[in-house]
């Protein structure tokens, strides 16, 4: 489970950075069920050096219901597992997947 957010919406600490540090790394954020519906879209692009930089300025975007979220999702770049400090590049894919249930 992804765990740089907690359950209330804040981010844990040193989770936030300036915007003025991102280089010009534009990443494509993809979002599935709970996390698009809290987000209010299935993609969005953010210049970020990491994932943790990329989430971070999507909370920002979207806001305390998306973050509230994050805790219970894994996190993917170009269909491999991440963490926080996973680096990402141009054009690269960070999926959010909360848990689906089913049967």
């Amino acid at each position: 489970m992804w765990n740089g957010w907690r359950g209330d919406g804040t981010a844990t600490a040193g989770a936030a950075t300036e915007a003025a540090n991102y280089p010009e790394v534009m990443a494509r954020l993809r979002l599935f069920a709970q996390a698009r519906e809290a987000a209010g879209t299935k993609e969005w692009h953010a210049p970020a050096a990491t994932v943790g930089d990329l989430l971070d300025a999507a909370v920002c975007e979207f806001g305390p219901n998306f973050a509230r979220v994050l805790p219970h999702c894994r996190v993917w770049v170009d269909g491999e597992p991440a963490e926080r400090a996973t680096a990402v590049g141009d054009h690269q894919e960070v999926a959010v997947l909360p848990p689906v249930s089913g049967g």
